[in-house]
């Protein structure tokens, strides 16, 4: 391995894929809210990273590059064969995902990651809005 595939891989291994910034900041925010959750509770063959299980709600919090978030925009210099497929794939996933919880009855929230760090109020606001529709559902019932 050559230094810098190296330093590359090193970089790499540094990505975290669970407690990211973003997450453990929605977290806490809705947990100080008193909203209760569950951390990558599997449901099928899927790991949200925030499961909200009294109101079905799953939230993910996408990073904006990991995710594709305006990928159209983004110039990969290296290895872009890779990178663009790998990204591809990633938005393929969210929306199967997203698709198969919402036809089993789940609500699925997808916050970007400047989302959450630019307006985490408005973030916590709109999963405080849904669970407010869903109990204002079950009093209906």
């Amino acid at each position: 391995m050559d230094a810098k595939n190296a330093i590359v891989s090193k970089t790499m291994s540094r990505i975290k894929g669970k407690d990211t910034k973003i997450e453990v900041l929605l977290r806490k925010a809705l947990w100080h809210e008193g909203i209760r959750y569950r951390k990558y509770y599997r449901i099928y063959d899927c790991h949200p990273d925030i499961v909200i299980t009294k109101y079905k709600i799953v939230i993910f919090c996408d990073g904006v590059f990991w995710h594709g978030k305006n990928f159209h925009e983004h110039q990969i210099k290296h290895n872009s064969v890779y990178w663009d497929n790998k990204i591809r794939r990633n938005i393929e996933r969210d929306l199967e995902n997203t698709i198969m919880l919402r036809d089993n009855g789940w609500i699925v929230i997808r916050f970007w990651e400047d989302e959450i760090l630019h307006d985490l109020c408005g973030c916590v606001e709109k999963v405080k809005a849904y669970i407010k529709q869903i109990s204002s559902l079950d009093g209906i019932r």
